[in-house]
């Protein structure tokens, strides 16, 4: 890099707009929504699509809702000229669709682009030639007044031939190429060059194009041309103003938004952002971002994962795991701060209220999208998106300390493996440690149990150091006498029992909190079973295991009857 750029790189000018409305507006309604995914997608790509990928995409961009496509450049190619005949012969244009086709400012190249499209219902012709100085200069060698001659001529040639079929609606649309590099006067003089020589009229409207050819510029300056040319447009009234804007600043999406607000009726760009250098803008990301604000963009994402799949697969191009609304990823919290939000967002979320579940800007489910990938667990997870997954896959709801000290568990596996936790893994890691008698010294194993009538009294039915015995114990319930068979000094300062399912088929889960006396904190057990009283005794066998894993006592049994 050199040590001035200022030397070599000229920032844009700034149009001279005070008066400019633009950044008081919002976007109130969708704009035309126009794909150029099979053209200008389509160039871009590094093995450009056959006919039947490209068919397959046009289906999908159909039952997207798109009622106007751009399907190719006939002229230009024989495959591009043989999809559009296919289109037109095999009757896949719905009634409500348009197709347009571009070609360059050439004779020959509009002949042939209207011989394309013969038999079709409507058809937009989409002639271009580039204004902006440097090409001026440097591409064509042609003079502001050779410019203005090049366009009249052509969209002359072009009228002509329409005309000839009158069968056809035909629509012009015309684009000033490099318009967001160029003078806004020279801009300007070659549209309304154009709009003369078509005779804009009621009956014959006329499609302004003004594409960002080469990002150059912030987004508020590419809005402040729009608005210009809005009001210096005329006839307006028969004018759809349209956008093409690139990414090349990485600010396409903004840039496009911007426009809307400063008078662009119709958007043209790509699903996912494909095209050239960094793509068109992505049609994907501004029409969900609308959808975000309360605006229906008129188009339906609620497949975007089936949206994304046809796209990959036609192109050859992956969706980047991290892509607005469309990535794996983006539903996926790894921040357990963000998880636990989640969770308690998803708790509080009024199924017909307003969405405002934290750090989620759209419901995942209006896209078709389960909750299944909205969570994951690695080393920087918390107790909120593990607990999420363990109730939502296995019916598990943890007190909140309990989730403190499994997420604790969980952070230790993670950190060793290095990998991401799923809900099947989180599962077993929860039977691991607190379902599974633990391989240490003195751990009882549990066989079975009979409760006295009263329910005061038990008889344990366990192994310890491989001796099968009897254990018996009083108390005012099944988990006091339990607690006393085992002979600890065990305080149980919590307990509560969930089913993790529904139907005749559900489980109980009992929850245990206990302490030692003389030891520092608490831990939990949890026993699972179809008897509540099975799992409650279970539970506690579960947290003394875990305790004296901790060394924190010593088992000192009750082999022989209690007394009442």
């Amino acid at each position: 890099m050199i040590a001035n750029p200022s030397q070599k790189y000229q920032p844009f000018a700034p149009i001279a707009l005070a008066d400019r409305t633009w950044p008081s507006r919002t976007i109130t309604q969708a704009p035309i929504w126009l794909s150029t995914d099979l053209r200008d997608g389509n160039q871009a790509l590094f093995e450009p699509m056959n006919v039947e990928r490209k068919i397959r995409l046009y289906k999908e961009l159909v039952r997207i809702g798109f009622k106007q496509i751009e399907v190719g450049f006939p002229a230009a190619s024989q495959t591009d000229f043989d999809f559009v005949r296919r289109l037109i012969d095999e009757d896949l244009i719905p009634d409500d669709v348009s197709i347009m086709v571009m070609t360059q400012s050439r004779e020959d190249l509009i002949d042939r682009t209207v011989e394309a499209v013969q038999g079709a219902k409507r058809a937009i012709v989409h002639i271009y030639n580039a204004v902006a100085p440097a090409w001026r200069k440097i591409v064509f060698n042609m003079s502001v007044p050779q410019v203005m001659e090049l366009v009249q001529h052509h969209v002359s040639h072009f009228k002509k031939r329409a005309d000839e079929h009158p069968e056809i609606e035909w629509t012009l649309q015309y684009s000033p190429e490099t318009f967001s590099s160029a003078e806004l006067e020279v801009s300007l003089q070659a549209c309304h060059t154009a709009i003369e020589a078509w005779g804009v009229g009621p009956d014959r409207k006329i499609i302004i194009n003004l594409p960002t050819t080469v990002e150059n510029a912030t987004p508020n300056v590419f809005a402040d041309q729009i608005e210009w040319m809005h009001r210096h447009l005329v006839p307006r009234e028969h004018i759809v103003l349209s956008v093409h804007p690139h990414n090349d600043r990485g600010t396409g999406v903004a840039a496009a938004e911007f426009a809307m607000m400063a008078g662009a009726d119709r958007v043209e760009g790509c699903l996912f952002g494909n095209g050239e250098r960094c793509g068109n803008v992505d049609i994907v990301t501004l029409a969900l971002n609308m959808y975000t604000q309360g605006v229906h963009p008129a188009l339906d994402f609620s497949d975007i994962n089936g949206v994304a799949r046809i796209a990959e697969e036609c192109t050859a191009l992956p969706v980047h795991p991290r892509h607005p609304y469309a990535g794996d990823l983006v539903f996926t919290a790894f921040s357990g701060s963000h998880q636990d939000a989640i969770k308690k967002g998803f708790g509080a979320q009024d199924p017909n209220g307003i969405w405002e579940v934290p750090y989620l800007p759209i419901d995942p489910a209006d896209l078709g999208r389960t909750y299944d990938s909205v969570i994951r667990v690695n080393s920087q997870s918390g107790k909120g998106g593990i607990s999420f997954l363990m109730e939502r896959e296995h019916g598990v709801v943890m007190p909140r300390r309990m989730q403190v000290e499994f997420s604790a568990i969980v952070q230790r596996e993670t950190d060793s493996s290095e990998s991401e936790m799923t809900g099947d893994a989180l599962w077993t890691l929860f039977d691991k440690n607190y379902l599974t008698t633990p391989a240490c010294a003195n751990a009882v194993v549990y066989h079975g149990h009979k409760l006295a009538e009263d329910g005061h009294h038990i008889e344990l039915d366990v192994t310890i150091n491989d001796e099968r015995q009897k254990l018996q114990g009083q108390g005012n319930g099944p988990i006091a006498a339990a607690v006393d068979a085992l002979g600890l000094p065990l305080r149980v300062d919590h307990y509560e029992e969930r089913a993790t399912g529904s139907g005749a088929n559900a489980q109980a889960l009992a929850i245990i909190e206990a302490a030692m006396d003389g030891t520092a904190g608490s831990t939990f057990g949890a026993g699972m079973s179809h008897n509540i009283v099975t799992a409650s005794v279970q539970a506690v066998i579960s947290v003394a295991n875990r305790l004296n894993a901790r060394g924190a006592g010593e088992f000192a049994p009750h082999t022989e009857a209690a007394t009442a």
